[in-house]
């Protein structure tokens, strides 16, 4: 017989940390959903204005994860928010600080943030399946995730504006999950 003491992860306080912090979860969702709506509104972008949406979409989400970690509520649940804060961040910067990135090397870094993210993401919502009912929404983004980011990967000819449609459809449906998820924490705030 197992202690929740030696477990990396209780559920039960993954689960408190994650509904206290429903908002955030909420406001990525919508980030998302904001740039993946961004992409179709503008479809005739640049490369340089593609790199900056994602730049900043990579970075205020990676921020927002961090802050979802710190406000979690024990250290245990909160490294995988950690992981996901600093590729989002890191991933920002990086598109920012080298604009000049070419389309190829653009659609691996969001691969492997993608990718990163999805697992993350998984990883999470298996260790909160006994304490919350529906965390498929939870797999189901990152399920998307992992798939975005491998299909980018084996598929890396793209072109720029192919990549900016695939990424704005990836956005607004990781978004949705990403709000679905979080009104199903809400309830669990509350409770």
């Amino acid at each position: 017989m197992t202690s929740a003491a030696h477990h990396p992860i209780v559920p039960p306080l993954m689960l408190h940390a994650l509904a206290r912090n429903w908002s955030l979860i909420l406001l990525r969702g919508i980030c998302a959903i904001v740039f993946g709506l961004l992409a179709f509104v503008w479809p005739g972008v640049t490369l340089i204005t593609l790199v900056l949406f994602y730049g900043a979409f990579a970075l205020v989400d990676g921020v927002l994860a961090i802050i979802e970690a710190i406000r979690g509520g024990s250290a245990a649940p909160r490294w995988w928010l950690a992981i996901i804060g600093l590729a989002g961040i890191a991933a920002g910067l990086l598109t920012f600080l080298l604009p000049g990135l070419t389309a190829f090397i653009l659609l691996f870094v969001i691969a492997s943030w993608a990718i990163v993210i999805g697992v993350m993401e998984i990883i999470g919502a298996i260790r909160l399946r006994k304490e919350i009912d529906n965390e498929w929404w939870l797999i189901a983004g990152g399920v998307l995730s992992v798939l975005f980011g491998i299909t980018l990967m084996v598929r890396p000819g793209t072109g720029a504006l192919a990549l900016l449609f695939v990424i704005g459809i990836y956005a607004i449906i990781y978004g949705i999950i990403l709000v679905m998820f979080s009104l199903r924490l809400r309830k669990h705030a509350h409770a």
